[in-house]
């Protein structure tokens, strides 16, 4: 007896950063280079908390640490001055960015002609995917500039469902933040952590980054029903 044709069966929707490229670190530089211009320091630690954050509310945070207040027209500058600082940085971006393991798993999504979308919070994600030579590889991209609702919120993930032809139960994500596993929970789907087990424990499956991921597990979720 043929096996049922699991192609469609399930679609894949990757988070940007952190998942793959690391922009975190370039983000961390701008943020660091805002607070210092403005009198005080910015940590590491601090930006681990800014993971899947939108840049308004990361300014927002990060004033609170400095125990600062701007005007709105002053916070607008600096939101502007922050991003000029990290496209700088992403600007210097080659598809040797590209994490570990990632390529693998998107060429073999790609042979097999499995659908799979950007479903990512930056605004920047469409230029820096044009910069690491991948743009043209998804299906669909569903960034900052298409949604109104942060993560955890399962908004973004459920368009790039939609621009799948995805029930959202049958999608598979890859987050490396609380609020993108939490959100892909919430939307019904399948989710899949990237990073630290004992942060991301809601997920439904973990790992520390895309070279742990065999295709084997990709196979595995294509015919799981659900």
């Amino acid at each position: 007896m043929n096996q049922p044709n699991i192609e469609n069966h399930k679609a894949f929707i990757f988070d940007l950063d952190g998942v793959i490229v690391d922009t975190a670190k370039f983000h961390f530089l701008a943020w660091r280079k805002l607070a210092n211009d403005l009198g005080f320091d910015f940590t590491e630690e601090q930006n681990e908390q800014l993971k899947g954050v939108s840049r308004v509310e990361s300014l927002k945070r990060i004033l609170k640490w400095g125990n600062m207040e701007l005007s709105e027209d002053e916070f607008q500058r600096q939101m502007a001055m922050k991003n000029e600082n990290y496209l700088s940085y992403v600007n210097e971006m080659d598809d040797n960015e590209i994490l570990p393991g990632v390529r693998k798993v998107l060429d073999y999504l790609t042979e097999k002609n499995i659908p799979f979308a950007l479903g990512s919070a930056s605004k920047n994600a469409r230029p820096i995917l044009k910069k690491l030579n991948l743009y043209d590889k998804f299906d669909a991209i569903v960034d900052g500039t298409d949604v109104s609702k942060a993560k955890p919120d399962p908004e973004v993930f459920l368009i790039a469902a939609n621009k799948l032809n995805t029930p959202p139960h049958q999608c598979v994500v890859f987050e490396d933040s609380v609020a993108g596993v939490q959100a892909a929970n919430i939307g019904n789907m399948t989710s899949v952590g990237i990073g630290d087990s004992d942060v991301l424990n809601e997920a439904d499956h973990i790992f520390t980054d895309f070279t742990e991921i065999k295709i084997e597990f990709i196979e595995n979720l294509l015919r799981k029903e659900n």
